[in-house]
C-alpha cells in the first residue's frame, strides 16, 4: 500500500472528506486504508469486540465512542483480535489501554488517547450505521485512508 494522504488530497480534494480530529497512533502501522465498518458505543466495548470478530479482513473498524476519555474501548486483547483477523486498522473516537502491547501489533490503531480503566460490558450501541465525528460523516462501505498527516474519506477506492 503506497499512498500519502497529502498526495491523495492534491489529486482528489473535491471528492474527499478530511477528518478534523487529530488522533494518536498506537499500532505499528502508521499508514493504513480500507473499507469502513462502523460501531457507535459509549463507554461500553461489547459491540467493538463483536465487530472485530466479524468484519472482513483488510477492513477498518471505525468506533464512535462519543469522544469519551473516561475509559478505554480497546486494549491488548481486542487489539490482538484485530491483528489476528488481519484488519487494516481501527480508528477510535475514544481511548485505548495497554498501549505498550498495542505498539507491538502489526495493525493500524488510532485513538484520542489512553486510559487504564476498562469499559462497561452491557452491549449497548449500534453497528453498521452512519456516524459523525471529526467534522465529517463516516459511512459503512466507504473508504478511509490514514497516515501521519491525517485521515481522509472517499466514497470510492482511490488506490
Amino acid at each position: 500500500m503506497d499512498f500519502k494522504t497529502a498526495d491523495l488530497c492534491d489529486d482528489h480534494s473535491q471528492e474527499l472528506r478530511i477528518c478534523q480530529q487529530e488522533f494518536k497512533s498506537y499500532g505499528q502501522k502508521r499508514k493504513f486504508s480500507g473499507p469502513i465498518f462502523t460501531v457507535r458505543v459509549f463507554e461500553d466495548n461489547v459491540l467493538v469486540k463483536e465487530a472485530l470478530e466479524s468484519v472482513p479482513e483488510g477492513s477498518v473498524l471505525v468506533v464512535d465512542g462519543g469522544g469519551s476519555k473516561r475509559c478505554a474501548l480497546m486494549g491488548d486483547r481486542l487489539g490482538g483480535i484485530a491483528q489476528s483477523r488481519k484488519l487494516a486498522g481501527v480508528i477510535i473516537y475514544g481511548c485505548v489501554r495497554d498501549t505498550v502491547e498495542l505498539g507491538s501489533l502489526d495493525t493500524g490503531i488510532l485513538a484520542l488517547g489512553s486510559n487504564p480503566l476498562k469499559s462497561r460490558k452491557e452491549g449497548k450501541g449500534d453497528s453498521s450505521i452512519p456516524i459523525t465525528f471529526g467534522g465529517i460523516d463516516w459511512k459503512p462501505g466507504e473508504y478511509v485512508y490514514a497516515d501521519e498527516d491525517g485521515v481522509i474519506l472517499s466514497s470510492l477506492p482511490l488506490i
